[in-house]
């Protein structure tokens, strides 16, 4: 079970949303790169960076952050927001991002991801932000008649690396992870389930770390390490603890 610390991006800086709305955003940090470093010299193993204006324009809106990023650290980073077409996939791989997401692009046009998957094994992953049951798309601007499963199901023979599931009623608001949904998705499909959306405390990281939580792949904590709610040398610590068990 890896815990990703994310960086969301707005404007060029650290930012946490309320329920994906852009009008309720906190800066946390000015220096994104700083950020980053930081959550390097924690001990975490994997950083998960989204470029909020990029999923709202359809494009790269920080890019100036997310290079400074990647040059300030060297821990793997895998990247979402405004990611739909290949040439964004290509630039972003062969600049150093390890993993791309492409969220909206995965409801309007799967051949594209398929083909994403298809070239770079092991380094496509798929959003799947869900408000009341259904995909929503563009920033979260709107919402689609397709439910996470049937995305999820989309993609099962696609060579996908992972499926990211967020329940958007949760994220920012430190209400806890959706185990039941995020469970009930992970134990339907063959793809990798990262969990996002809500993870509060020390507690949802003992829930993720469950036998019955082992077939999710990770989850992706944000405002709850940022305002303190979350220490970090105790949540990995328990991973690096489960883990050790696990091998014995």
């Amino acid at each position: 079970m890896i815990l990703f610390p994310a960086i969301d991006l707005k404007e060029g800086e650290c930012v946490r949303l309320i329920h994906g709305d852009m009008s309720q955003a906190t800066v946390f940090n000015d220096d994104p790169a700083a950020q980053a470093r930081t959550f390097e010299q924690q001990g975490f193993e994997y950083l998960h960076v989204v470029d909020l204006d990029g999923a709202f324009s359809g494009k790269p809106e920080n890019a100036r952050a997310v290079d400074a990023i990647l040059q300030a650290i060297d821990i793997p980073v895998q990247l979402g927001g405004g990611i739909r077409d290949m040439r964004t996939v290509e630039g972003w791989l062969e600049k150093g991002v390890s993993r791309t997401i492409i969220g909206t692009a995965a409801v309007k046009d799967p051949s594209f991801v398929r083909e994403a998957a298809r070239r770079h094994p092991g380094r496509i992953a798929v959003g799947v932000d869900a408000r009341d049951g259904f995909v929503a798309v563009e920033g979260w601007a709107r919402v689609s008649q397709l439910s996470a499963l049937d995305i999820g199901k989309r993609f099962e023979d696609a060579g996908v690396a992972a499926i990211i599931y967020t329940d958007i009623s949760r994220d920012g608001v430190l209400k806890g992870l959706n185990m039941e949904a995020t469970l009930a998705l992970a134990n339907a499909l063959t793809i990798p389930v990262i969990a996002s959306g809500g993870l509060a405390s020390i507690d949802d990281v003992k829930r993720l770390l469950e036998p019955d939580s082992a077939a999710l792949a990770g989850a992706i904590t944000g405002r709850a390490l940022y305002d303190g709610r979350l220490d970090a040398a105790e949540a990995l610590a328990l991973i690096r603890a489960a883990r050790e068990k696990s091998v014995a």
